[in-house]
């Protein structure tokens, strides 16, 4: 029978929660690199294409040169809104959001393809990195994906780490940095609106996260990887 999530259930527009760890529960990031190179892969899936003037570059043939473009990585500019992520040793979460059928899917294999081919390459070793296909489960309502977007902020704390130390996207959401390729306003925008709807008692996004709100024992049995 497969397993919960592994079955993907596609929406356009759909937001989702998406997760995977190492085959065997391995470490699927050594160290500081495997972060920078693993988000470095989703920024330039992520990002505006550059310009293909400005790729060019010289190939000798047969004595003479030519100009020629190098093969690109997939672009998903417009096609997925990453919401926010975070990076444990041995797997990682992701909120996304995709715009069309099929977007999630293919940015996902893009992505794990060429982290596996960098990482195989590195430590001198065959075989899959990750355990099975990535899972991905359909958020349904806007409470299910601020709990989620908690979740995932939390998720180094729960861990032993701390979540201003390691790589995720909450220091985007406390403004301590900007990247262009991850899309904070759509959970920011709950905690701006003057009625604030959900959580009329939360005075930010920080203190949500860091000190919890209404209905913080919303079910995650769906989301949580066991270490």
């Amino acid at each position: 029978m497969p397993s919960r999530n592994s079955i993907k259930i596609y929406v356009k527009d759909g937001f989702y929660h998406v997760y995977n760890r190492g085959v065997e529960k391995r470490i699927i990031f050594e160290d500081n690199q495997d972060c920078k190179v693993f988000l470095r892969y989703m920024e330039e899936a992520l990002s505006l294409p550059p310009d293909p003037k400005k790729l060019k570059v010289s190939v000798p043939l047969q004595g003479a040169s030519f100009k020629g473009i190098p093969r690109q990585p997939k672009n998903f500019n417009q096609k997925i809104l990453l919401l926010a992520f975070c990076l444990m040793p041995n797997h990682f979460h992701l909120l996304l959001q995709q715009k069309d059928l099929g977007s999630m899917e293919s940015f996902m294999r893009s992505v794990i393809t060429r982290y596996s081919m960098y990482f195989n390459k590195k430590y001198d070793r065959v075989g899959k990195l990750f355990q099975g296909h990535y899972k991905a489960c359909l958020v349904n309502d806007d409470n299910y994906l601020l709990h989620l977007s908690r979740y995932i902020h939390q998720n180094p704390q729960e861990n032993g780490f701390s979540s201003k130390k390691v790589y995720s996207s909450y220091q985007n959401y406390l403004g301590l940095i900007k990247s262009g390729w991850l899309k904070t306003e759509p959970i920011l925008s709950f905690f701006n609106k003057s009625d604030k709807t959900f959580y009329k008692n939360v005075n930010s996004y920080r203190s949500f996260v860091e000190k919890g709100g209404p209905d913080s024992t919303l079910l995650l049995g769906e989301m949580v990887l066991e270490n």
